[in-house]
């Protein structure tokens, strides 16, 4: 798979081939559709102007310009595809909670593509049942994988993830959220190293890491640190050669730069932010001697074919979209929150509290049209930072957010979160016993950690609150799809959108190719409408 185009996949179009040389630009861009035809560019009677042909070498015009066939397949990397055993360069990306659905990441692998599950904020046995099940379901297939977040208030659920997701042989492993290395992240990328019958190392598990930050990006390009190898070497989680094979290569091999997304983001262009880890790439793969390219693909804003197509143009191996999966038909999401967000413009987003990270004061990118979630998460952050404890509220303070914000008193929330802790991780409630600033933290997170539920749930009551993490890429995709075969929600699965984004991007790469020839590409030629693709 990922070295031959297999199936064409076409929308109904004007077929142009072996037809006469057109040169007005409104004929030309009926032609730019047909990517999969040899593409000629010949000059018109006085010399001057530029026309094109589909198909075959014609006979009597003057070619200038010959462009190949071009399939979507080999829009990024073929080493990609090659790696990970797809078709087409294109991830699904782990949506937290759940929202990335079991369900979303087979139907990934079985249109050849890949998918994480959105293991992110699931309890362990949640993550082990979807894992199971995946194990299962795509048994002897090696292009799927699962999230692992960092989880700094969680360290030791964050281990035993990574555990679990070894112990079942899960074949990529998407890590997100990270500023530093942990053990739980260089356990999966160092486990398993051997080196194969040619001397070349080879990994069990792939490491997929997601980066907003060059010196983020630094850690994953590099070798994993020996102060984090000699403690996992201790305990039995590596052997001494698995830790000897982890200083030669870097941790992740394939590295998602992602800019202005849903969810965790630092908003950054990624024009800019993808350019800069490209070189960084080069610079760190001189200084430790790789023999193997690190892929680099592109995340964040991605909800258009021209994005899509812009990404691979600025050198991604692989694009992952996230924001515009949620529409999906086996997204994990209520239809009511999908509704809201296919009512989502590019400015409808807004930066919020982040539940795992609240204490840090670390924001994500959610949507503002419809909810109030990010000025009530707001206010909890603010009183947060001002005060040292529950009893420390100003009444009326402490009123206000029982009224508007909890719906409950807060002793009565602290209960409600007293019994959640001492289930996941009876420290935790421990600790919050003893620090009264704790407890107020764990007691707001409870609302962050709601809001996300509500809307995965569909708790129309509690609508005004709902957290759907959701960057401008969705605004953007909602106007690309308006009135066309995508509008309908039962027309949303992810491999169409998948497909048709990929087709698109095509389509947008090929009137730029033939632009950069002077042929007259008129802007309409590469506005791809979706439809359904096979």
């Amino acid at each position: 798979m990922g070295n031959q185009p297999l199936s064409v996949l076409t929308c109904p179009d004007d077929e142009a081939v072996g037809a006469p040389a057109v040169f007005a630009p409104e004929h030309i861009a009926s032609r730019v559709r047909q990517i999969r035809q040899h593409a000629h560019i010949v000059t018109g009677p006085t010399g001057r102007e530029l026309g094109l042909v589909m198909g075959p070498r014609p006979p009597g015009d003057i070619v200038v310009g010959t462009l190949p066939p071009l399939y979507p397949e080999w829009l990024g990397g073929r080493t990609f595809c090659e790696a990970h055993g797809v078709r087409f360069p294109y991830v699904a990306g782990e949506m937290a909670n759940g929202i990335a659905t079991t369900r979303m990441v087979a139907a990934m692998a079985r249109a050849e593509m890949l998918g994480f599950f959105g293991a992110g904020g699931l309890g362990l046995a949640d993550v082990e049942r979807a894992v199971r099940g995946l194990a299962t379901e795509l048994a002897g297939m090696s292009n799927w994988g699962v999230n692992l977040i960092h989880s700094p208030s969680e360290p030791d659920l964050e281990y035993r993830v990574a555990e679990l997701l070894l112990r079942h042989a899960v074949p990529c492993v998407s890590a997100s959220a990270y500023m530093e290395l942990t053990p739980a992240v260089v356990l999966c990328s160092a486990s398993g190293l051997s080196r194969g019958p040619d001397g070349r190392i080879v990994r069990r598990t792939r490491v997929f890491a997601k980066v907003s930050r060059p010196e983020v990006a630094t850690r994953f390009l590099s070798p994993a640190p020996p102060a984090l190898l000699r403690p996992l070497v201790a305990r039995g989680a590596l052997t001494a050669e698995e830790a000897e094979l982890a200083a030669l290569v870097p941790v992740a091999e394939d590295l998602t730069v992602e800019s202005d997304s849903g969810g965790h983001t630092d908003n950054r262009p990624l024009g800019v932010l993808l350019p800069r880890v490209l070189l960084l790439r080069d610079e760190l793969a001189r200084h430790h001697g790789y023999t193997r390219e690190v892929r680099i693909g592109a995340a964040g804003g991605l909800g258009t074919p021209d994005a899509v197509a812009a990404a691979f143009a600025l050198g991604a191996a692989y694009v992952v979209t996230g924001s515009v999966n949620q529409v999906a038909v086996e997204a994990g999401i209520s239809d009511d929150a999908k509704a809201m967000l296919a009512d989502a413009d590019i400015a409808d987003v807004i930066m919020a509290p982040a539940a795992d990270m609240f204490e840090q004061g670390v924001k994500l990118q959610v949507l503002r049209r419809g909810t109030l979630f990010a000025q009530r998460a707001g206010r909890l952050h603010e009183a947060y930072r001002a005060h040292s404890s529950l009893e420390d509220l100003p009444a009326r303070l402490r009123a206000t957010l029982e009224r508007d914000v909890f719906r409950a008193p807060l002793d009565e929330v602290w209960e409600r979160t007293r019994g959640f802790w001492h289930e996941r991780d009876p420290a935790e409630v421990d600790r919050a016993e003893k620090d009264p600033r704790h407890r107020m933290a764990l007691v707001f997170r409870w609302y962050l950690g709601n809001s996300s539920r509500w809307a995965i749930t569909g708790d129309t009551a509690r609508r005004g609150d709902y957290q759907i993490w959701c960057g401008p890429a969705m605004g953007a995709f909602n106007r690309w799809t308006a009135d066309s075969f995508l509008a309908d929600p039962a027309n949303r699965s992810v491999v169409q959108i998948a497909l048709n984004l990929l087709e698109g991007a095509a389509v947008a790469t090929r009137a730029h190719q033939l632009r950069t020839f002077g042929v007259p590409v008129p802007a309409a030629a590469s506005a791809f409408t979706p439809c359904r693709l096979a």
